[in-house]
């Protein structure tokens, strides 16, 4: 009868999937509040079915540990209710895009690790739960604190200092001196760093865009990216400059200076090779060497990424069900490759759905940036939504073998404290950017429609 169950469910919980992403798009279609929010109550009934049906696959797979698999799917149901229903009750004005969307890839994450790792699931729920109650009040604080903007250097060089404290305490993880170790606690300081990194670049642009400011900029920048290359972390340098040359672009509205940023990055990246091939990029040569061909050295070096595409290419379009694949043979499966064990018991269609939730984020950061009349916020919005678009595309695309593996997690999704936290933040100040504009669009109508009724009333006098 679990037999059954267990393979019956791996289909539900596909068409689920389906119907969540179908839906992720079509609440953008032209329609009443009230059909809107219809539709956002269905994407949360189809997030817990798909975390129900995960949970009791998992319980049914594991009798010794259905106890505590069973009070973990509790707390984690009564943590996402609660914080469903009292976030938008103290910010109506919030996206229940970015909270549904939030809730949904934590959840995915939570599953997922419950399969490989249960003690890291508990510590990654634990982190999580904590995270989303200490950023619940940055949509607060960026509504009070209107002055943001006026910190533009101290942003920059408070950033360069956080990078710069792992040449003091850092240790290194896969090749890259990029972690601190604080009381027992391992930190990743440019996780948090690129949020002040988008901060400053917005504070500088709302104030000038005058080619004096862009070079100001552009200096700052230079030294965040050449601290990361510093610690052998081009996969973060690599973001940072995505999100450089973007921000610059859409706070200008200049071709030109994209052009030549990107020429130069180009340039600076292969100056940097010839001159420090040996010292700072041979591991990156070997994650190179392994993309060009994993099969060379499938025992050594191509060994994780060769057994990221066995895992993708045996799940097949509906996976291998949960618990019955093999992902855990995966180094690093719970972080970096986390999609790939996804795709295994899941299947390749709801991981390509998935993909399109995470596309779906992006579409709405983006809503938000366009809508946002302040530039400040504006162009803060679209930093963040590069960063988070950009992040997911280079996880993805690593363990797919479409890229070299850049060690990148997929926000929310992979385990990880630094990564789950600053995730939880970046999606926190989007609301925050999304509760200040809706609410100054309300404003704006209630005052419109209030001159129409008094010219009316005069007009009738």
């Amino acid at each position: 009868m679990a037999s059954i169950i267990i393979n019956v469910s791996k289909y539900i919980i596909f068409i689920l999937m389906a119907l969540y992403t179908l839906s992720c798009f079509l609440v953008y279609k032209e329609g009443s509040e009230a059909v809107k929010d219809q539709k956002l109550n269905k994407q949360i009934i189809y997030v817990f079915l798909i975390h129900f049906l995960s949970y009791l696959t998992l319980a049914l797979n594991h009798t010794e540990d259905m106890i505590p698999i069973v009070i973990f799917y509790g707390l984690q149901i009564f943590v996402a209710t609660i914080y469903m229903y009292i976030y938008h009750y103290l910010y109506p004005y919030s996206s229940r895009v970015i909270t549904n969307n939030m809730s949904f890839l934590l959840l995915i994450g939570y599953t997922m690790l419950t399969r490989l790792d249960f003690s890291l699931a508990k510590k990654q729920f634990l982190i999580a739960t904590v995270s989303i109650i200490l950023v619940s009040v940055i949509p607060m604080i960026m509504d009070k604190y209107k002055n943001l903007r006026n910190y533009g250097i101290a942003y920059g060089i408070l950033g360069i200092l956080a990078l710069s404290s792992v040449f003091v305490i850092g240790v290194e993880q896969y090749g890259s001196v990029n972690w601190i170790s604080i009381a027992g606690i391992t930190l990743q300081p440019s996780e948090f760093v690129k949020i002040l990194f988008v901060f400053f670049i917005a504070s500088m642009l709302s104030k000038s865009r005058d080619f004096k400011q862009i070079i100001i900029t552009t200096a700052f920048a230079c030294v965040h990216m050449g601290v990361l290359v510093l610690e052998k972390d081009l996969g973060g340098a690599l973001i940072f400059f995505i999100i450089f040359i973007t921000m610059i672009y859409v706070g200008t509205g200049k071709i030109r200076y994209l052009i030549a940023y990107i020429a130069g990055g180009f340039a600076m990246a292969g100056l940097a090779f010839l001159l420090f091939k040996d010292k700072l990029f041979d591991h990156v040569m070997v994650r190179v060497n392994v993309w060009k061909d994993p099969w060379a050295d499938i025992s050594g070096s191509g060994y994780q990424i060769t057994q990221s595409l066995f895992a993708i290419g045996s799940g097949g379009y509906f996976g291998t069900g949960l618990t019955k694949g093999s992902p855990d043979v995966i180094p690093v499966s719970e972080s970096d490759f986390i999609f790939s064990a996804i795709a295994e018991e899941f299947g390749v269609l709801f991981a390509l759905a998935l993909i399109l939730v995470c596309f779906s984020c992006f579409i709405c950061f983006v809503n938000i940036a366009m809508k946002v009349r302040n530039r400040f916020y504006k162009t803060m919005a679209f930093g963040f939504a590069i960063c988070y678009i950009f992040q997911t595309f280079l996880s993805i695309g690593g363990v797919t073998k479409f890229i070299p593996s850049t060690g990148v997690t997929i926000p929310l999704v992979s385990y990880g404290g630094s990564s789950v936290l600053s995730s939880l933040v970046m999606f926190s100040i989007m609301q925050g950017i999304s509760t200040i504009e809706n609410k100054e669009a309300k404003n704006i109508e209630k005052e419109r429609r209030s001159i129409e009724e008094s010219a009316q009333k005069v007009q009738e006098s």
